[in-house]
């Protein structure tokens, strides 16, 4: 079998902020996951797994989107996934039997703020 190099993701997406942030923050959410998974909170768990996870995976496929307004239905897909990760962190911190996860809401406050921006922005430089 020949050798295959392994890539480095040690700083993936550095010329992209918003790549950058999902990849991180689908990191930390599986971690955090693992840990619900711990306490057996596997329903949960699972809904944010694959919610958090579809952020990044939207964002990296709106890179090689066929159009402009591609582009932007890619990130809207993302602010979609991205509002439901809210709602499923919020229920975790929200209930008592379900370990914290303040740094997650509030890095997906700001991944959801970043997405909205760039789909305004996308949105008034494909109407000029």
């Amino acid at each position: 079998m020949e050798n295959i190099p392994m890539r480095k993701f040690d700083k993936p997406f550095e010329d992209n902020l918003i790549m950058k942030l999902s990849f991180e923050f689908a990191l930390e959410t599986i971690e955090y996951v693992e840990l619900l998974e711990s306490k057996r909170k596997f329903v949960v768990a699972n809904q944010l797994l694959k919610s958090a996870t579809s952020i990044g995976a939207n964002v990296r496929e709106a890179q090689n989107a066929e159009s402009k307004l591609d582009f932007i239905h890619k990130f809207k897909i993302a602010a979609k996934e991205a509002d439901e990760t809210d709602f499923w962190l919020l229920l975790c911190q929200s209930s008592k039997s379900y370990p914290s996860c303040e740094n997650l809401l509030e890095k997906s406050v700001y991944i959801q703020k970043t997405i909205n921006k760039i789909i305004s922005t996308s949105k008034k430089k494909l109407n000029n």
